[in-house]
């Protein structure tokens, strides 16, 4: 492994307050958990006509701001209470801090509390979105009709900012002709908001981020043709920015930054710094995406297959699929723009790695991806549960 580049970088739309960033984490830990509970409330929905949009109608406006609330404090993570002895049966694994297991190859997921002790979780290649516990019952919650050979199928999922009133999840998800964003509600069809994203064989995995109530990131793949990626009239390997959520004619995304490559990933800190890993055909990278172009901030030659990305406590953690590893890296900030060198926090203890999120506790989830490019064994593949460690370093 070779030290990559570190410099400075700007956050993208500029610098938040800690306040509003903290209340945004806030916001989204209660909309998390108000999802789990609904989820468990209505069961199973099915929006597998994705393309009636015209009969379907239109959606309801979104509302134009958050709902203000006061912060209250984020508890430290704790390990989960014992349940009591555990039920028995070819999907109960002995290991305490695994949450889901028996899931099919995985997409993007989130906490479904503040300690991370539940999930939702897409199912990449059956286009199920599951909740789930330890020891609990899994409930299918939306099913939708994907492509899930290659990388694609539901690759990502976000929450309307406005979840609590509207009900609303939005995802990417691979058709059999292009690779699109799509929204759905309770008892109705998905409806497309952005189509035509290339789709290829490979490089169709992306993911999504609301940045504010009325603004929808969307990062892509390159579609397995990195030429594509640099081409400003291709929606495959860039980041852009929704701002139309209807389901007819939407103006073309804006594109904040280009040139990325497969496996596509978000994650951002609570003061609105936005963070991308992508692998290329030379080299794995984690970039900060500011309002130039993205900021090289490390580079990994010996391409360990960057699957994911979260921040926590001044720390980004990076998880890698043929290296089974988890990587903390020091967050760079104004006073200290120099990125530390990854350290190993996690290494070949549940295989192949897929995304990683962080709570507003700390504690963090992430997917395995043992059944697509591991060894699964009988429990895959799995949700854990993940406390990471201290950075050593006082980035105070």
């Amino acid at each position: 492994m070779r030290e990559g580049r570190s410099e400075q970088h700007r956050t993208a739309g500029g610098r938040r307050p800690d306040t509003a960033g903290s209340r945004r984490m806030h916001w989204w830990a209660l909309l998390a958990a108000t999802f789990v509970l609904f989820a468990a409330l209505t069961g199973c929905a099915d929006f597998s006509s994705q393309d009636r949009d015209q009969a379907a109608g239109q959606f309801s406006a979104n509302n134009d701001s958050f709902e203000q609330k006061q912060k209250t404090p984020s508890p430290e993570p704790s390990a989960p209470q014992n349940p009591g002895p555990p039920p028995t049966g070819p999907c109960v694994d002995p290991d305490p801090q695994v949450i889901a297991t028996c899931l099919a190859s995985t997409g993007g997921l989130m906490p479904g509390d503040d300690q991370a002790t539940t999930t939702v979780v897409a199912e990449r290649t059956t286009g199920k979105l599951i909740t789930a516990k330890r020891y609990g019952p899994q409930r299918a919650i939306a099913s939708f009709d994907v492509d899930g050979s290659g990388d694609g199928g539901l690759v990502d999922f976000a929450l309307s900012p406005t979840y609590s009133q509207d009900r609303l999840i939005y995802a990417l998800v691979t058709t059999a002709s292009d690779n699109r964003v799509v929204r759905i509600a309770p008892g109705d069809v998905a409806k497309p908001i952005l189509t035509g994203i290339p789709k290829g064989a490979t490089g169709n995995m992306g993911a999504l981020y609301f940045r504010s109530p009325t603004e929808l990131l969307v990062a892509t793949g390159d579609a397995g043709d990195p030429a594509s990626a640099a081409n400003p009239t291709s929606l495959a390997g860039k980041l852009l920015s929704v701002t139309s959520f209807g389901s007819g004619a939407n103006p073309p995304p804006k594109i904040l930054a280009a040139g990325f490559g497969s496996n596509v990933a978000l994650c951002h800190n609570d003061t609105g710094s936005v963070y991308v890993t992508d692998r290329t055909q030379t080299e794995d990278r984690l970039q900060a995406v500011g309002s130039g172009a993205p900021k090289v901030l490390w580079t990994w030659p010996d391409r360990p297959e960057v699957a994911g990305c979260a921040v926590s406590s001044g720390q980004i953690f990076v998880t890698t699929t043929r290296t089974q590893q988890i990587l903390a890296l020091t967050e760079p900030t104004r006073d200290k723009p120099t990125i530390t060198p990854p350290t190993v926090v996690l290494e070949k203890r549940y295989g192949a790695l897929g995304r990683i999120v962080s709570s507003t506790s700390g504690a963090m989830l992430f997917a395995t991806v043992n059944k697509a490019s591991g060894n699964p064994v009988g429990t895959d593949d799995r949700v854990v549960r993940f406390i990471p460690p201290a950075s050593s370093e006082n980035r105070a």
